[in-house]
């Protein structure tokens, strides 16, 4: 007997147990049909499942309109006092056994089948679930500015913050970094322990604050929100309000101060040949790519006081130009002066490479460039020399410098101060010229330890909780 055939007759017989309420099948009366006719039914689908029935019919009296069947393998005999059953009888009795099969059948359905599946349903989930957990992907820093799932949530600009949120980062704004005409810098601590910078404009009244100054206000906050560069102070959010009166932006904080600071301030530690080279890379890779965003973004004041420098040492654009923007009485471009203003970017991005060259030529010498360009004109009076060597020009406290690379920066100075714009390189051109020469990638040009990852997460969460 198989498992299914054992299950069936276990359940009939079950069955048949509960209709006698409890009686064994030598003390069935004989006045009961029914009952033998359950056993019957058993017998029946006994055959149906193929389970060989021993004969049982000397255990039940042969008095009644109908006997329990014996076994297939041995001829039926009829009683002598045995009268057969009517058509309409064997008929009744004939969907009395078709009923019981069904209700077997159905009983097989709703409930073995179902609970199969609920078994393979658990022992699927059970399955997918390590597979799932296996497959996430660990949330780590970027490798071109954003992280994957802050990029859009940053896409359409960044998050407007609340005052007081800034308030209790900056120590109710007493934490002062510097001071400027037009701006105050103020240091923040988010609550992670992750440091910001919040620059505020130094108008401090609705009626100072026009139109234009409104327009630059927002056009700044999207052009920094298209930056996206390890190598740029990114932009983490902004906060305005009108009582009492405010206009925010929220950085990136550097550690290390400027570069200006590093080499012209004794108090800042020395950097060298490795370190300037390092700048000089990260310098290029950034303003690489922001001449090639669509449109193209120029610094308006490409210099080394506008280049911070990270935590181990490596070089952040920084843009503060709104600030002066916002009070100027200058008008953006009418409609018809489309032209005209491709012009000024054309001129903006050529003034950049010329700004670039003059501060290769501050970092390899440490002198200051000066108004009266006395440091250019050096330079090219050392590049024009026969062996057209730099050394004149060197830093004498670097002692570790590579002709080579020195060779290869000189000949991109001449290229990048050259008189007439048009004559200047791309910044691709530049880029590449240096990369070859200095061998630093743009992943080792950028800061290893950057957490503005952990800034933006915290920004962004308290932008979406307000």
């Amino acid at each position: 007997m198989d498992a299914r055939g054992s299950f069936v007759l276990a359940v009939l017989t079950l069955l048949s147990a509960s209709a006698t309420g409890g009686c064994s099948s030598v003390d069935l009366p004989a006045a009961q049909p029914g009952h033998r006719r359950l056993l019957q039914d058993t017998n029946l689908a006994a055959r149906w499942m193929h389970i060989p029935v021993h004969p049982v019919a000397a255990h039940v009296p042969p008095s009644g309109s109908g006997s329990f069947p014996a076994s297939s393998s041995q001829p039926r005999r009829n009683h002598p006092n045995e009268v057969a059953p009517p058509p309409a009888e064997r008929s009744r009795h004939g969907r009395s056994e078709l009923h019981y099969l069904s209700r077997s059948k159905r009983w097989l359905y709703w409930v073995v089948l179902p609970a199969v599946g609920l078994l393979l349903v658990t022992a699927l989930a059970c399955w997918l679930l390590p597979c799932r957990k296996s497959a996430v992907a660990t949330i780590g820093p970027w490798k071109t500015g954003l992280s994957g799932q802050l990029q859009k949530a940053f896409v359409t600009g960044v998050p407007k913050l609340q005052l007081p949120e800034l308030e209790r980062a900056c120590e109710d704004f007493s934490n002062i970094v510097a001071s400027y005409p037009h701006y105050t810098v103020y240091k923040g601590t988010l609550s992670s322990g992750v440091e910001i910078a919040v620059v505020s404009t130094m108008i401090t009244s609705s009626d100072e604050w026009s139109e234009h100054s409104e327009s630059c206000f927002r056009k700044k906050i999207d052009s920094l929100s298209r930056m996206n560069h390890k190598n740029f102070i990114n932009l983490l959010g902004f906060c305005e309000e009108e009582e009492p009166f405010t206009r925010m932006m929220v950085l990136e904080y550097a550690p290390n101060g400027t570069l200006y600071e590093s080499l012209h301030d004794e108090d800042f530690e020395h950097i060298g040949w490795r370190g300037r080279m390092r700048i000089i890379m990260g310098l290029a890779y950034c303003i690489q790519h922001m001449h090639e965003l669509n449109p193209p973004v120029a610094h308006p004041d490409l210099q080394s006081s506008s280049i911070l420098l990270s935590e181990d040492g490596a070089a952040k654009i920084v843009d503060m130009s709104v600030w002066h923007e916002v009070i100027s009485k200058g008008k953006p471009p009418a409609n018809g002066e489309t032209d005209r203003h491709h012009e000024q970017v054309s001129a903006a991005l050529a003034e950049n490479v010329y700004s670039f060259g003059v501060l290769l030529l501050e970092i390899i010498s440490g002198k200051l460039p000066d108004p009266a360009h006395s440091l250019v004109s050096s330079a090219l009076e050392c590049i024009n020399t026969g062996d057209r060597s730099m050394v004149c020009l060197l830093d004498p406290t670097l002692k570790d410098h590579k002709e080579d690379e020195l060779a290869v920066i000189g000949k991109v100075i001449h290229a990048c101060i050259q008189s007439d714009p048009r004559n200047r390189p791309s910044m691709r051109e530049i880029t590449a010229r240096l990369r070859e020469a200095i061998g630093i990638s743009p992943v080792a040009a950028t800061p290893r330890l950057s957490p503005l990852w952990w800034a933006e997460l915290e920004v962004l969460s308290a932008a979406e909780a307000s």
